[in-house]
């Protein structure tokens, strides 16, 4: 039985408090919850029959099949789905050891929820396994970016650091990558197979203290380049076209 407490908890953790408070999370879709069960620790899972009639064995500290509007009381969206689950948080800290073979997005003051999800999502379709931001960025498991990331925060470790620090610690090991309107075109530079991808806030862009950790700035044309445009591109469609010619950089070497 689903009791009022329970719809008061569960709709609670819109609220980074109360998610704070609990280290749990909310994740709500038939697609989104199948893809974190297997990785997350399910404290509460409430579903229609017709859901879990399509599952295996499900590992939730509690199940609630759902009777007549209990979805639709507890939900946080519009039109609810057949499921919704709480999740126990992961610990978010960034294990720089890994960082040095690999390509990694850092992400500074990205406030944005919808934002982050669509990017931790670009990162995942991508190869990108890790995904660092500043402690001023969205947090992770607020429910606009748990569902923009489309089940990608199941396969993408998102961590949050004091990004001046993190680069002094392996910034001198690894190139250092970011954005500016006074970069070089991105198609004509040299692009390595790891290092550390910075992308900046909406509004601001990369912040001063980080533009003077970067090693190498990075411009992305707009066509033809003598038209007028948009003054800037969504940090996320700015992320997946980077992502995109540093992954065509290594295929096309794959096949020299």
């Amino acid at each position: 039985m689903l009791s009022k407490n329970k719809i008061r908890f569960i709709r609670s953790l819109e609220m980074k408090k109360f998610r704070s408070e609990s280290g749990c999370f909310l994740a709500e879709g038939n697609r989104l919850v199948g893809d974190i069960l297997p990785l997350f620790e399910c404290e509460l899972l409430l579903a229609r029959p017709s859901w879990l009639a399509t599952q295996g064995d499900i590992r939730a500290g509690e199940l609630i099949v759902a009777e007549g509007d209990d979805l639709e009381r507890a939900s946080l969206l519009k039109t609810p789905q057949d499921v919704l689950a709480v999740f126990r948080q992961r610990e978010m800290y960034p294990d720089t050891e890994n960082f040095r073979n690999e390509l990694v997005i850092v992400l500074d003051g990205i406030q944005d929820p919808g934002n982050l999800g669509a990017t931790v999502r670009i990162a995942d379709w991508f190869g990108i396994s890790n995904v660092v931001c500043s402690h001023d960025s969205a947090d992770i498991y607020n429910p606009k970016t748990v569902q923009a990331t489309m089940g990608a925060i199941a396969r993408v470790t998102v961590s949050y650091a004091d990004l001046p620090e993190l680069l002094d610690k392996i910034g001198d090991d690894l190139p250092v990558y970011g954005t500016f309107l006074s970069g070089e075109n991105i198609y004509r530079e040299n692009l390595t197979e790891n290092g550390l991808i910075v992308m900046g806030s909406e509004g601001n862009g990369i912040s001063p203290a980080i533009e003077q950790r970067i090693s190498h700035r990075l411009y992305i044309p707009s066509y033809p380049a003598d038209a007028e445009t948009v003054e800037s591109l969504n940090v996320a469609s700015a992320t997946a076209i980077i992502c995109s010619e540093f992954r065509r950089r290594i295929a096309a070497r794959d096949y020299i």
